[in-house]
């Protein structure tokens, strides 16, 4: 079984920077592709990063160039470091994993990764 836990998250004004963590532990062969993504109230699912397991980095469109995620693998923690945060950065953050790519492909077509975290908010205020 993999349990991603989240911490981190909490209330920033426009312009700052906000840490994400996660911690994955479980079964390597569900953690081949790990991520973030969010949802704010109302608003359909979307993709923030997913982080391959060759190394390979992927980014939605509204945070490229502002957000970086990485990992530690000796701590089996997944990171999301937030900067330049904007209000409609505001959402519930979601860790996510599986071992297939699928979840990430398709998130917004309504698929579930195979693990993901119980969320954590987060509030930018401008």
């Amino acid at each position: 079984q993999v349990q991603p836990v989240e911490s981190g998250g909490g209330s920033v004004q426009s312009g700052g920077s906000l840490s994400l963590s996660c911690t994955i532990s479980g079964n390597s062969a569900y953690k081949r592709f790990m991520g973030w993504f969010r949802q704010a109230p109302g608003k359909e699912r979307e993709g923030v990063a997913v982080l391959h397991d060759d190394g390979t980095t992927e980014y939605g469109d509204s945070v490229k160039g502002r957000f970086t995620i990485s990992q530690d693998a000796t701590k089996n923690t997944l990171y999301l470091q937030m900067n330049s945060l904007k209000s409609e950065d505001t959402a519930i953050y979601y860790c996510a994993t599986d071992g297939s790519y699928s979840w990430w492909l398709y998130l917004r077509q309504g698929a579930v990764p195979r693990f993901q975290g119980q969320g954590t908010q987060v509030t930018v205020s401008s």
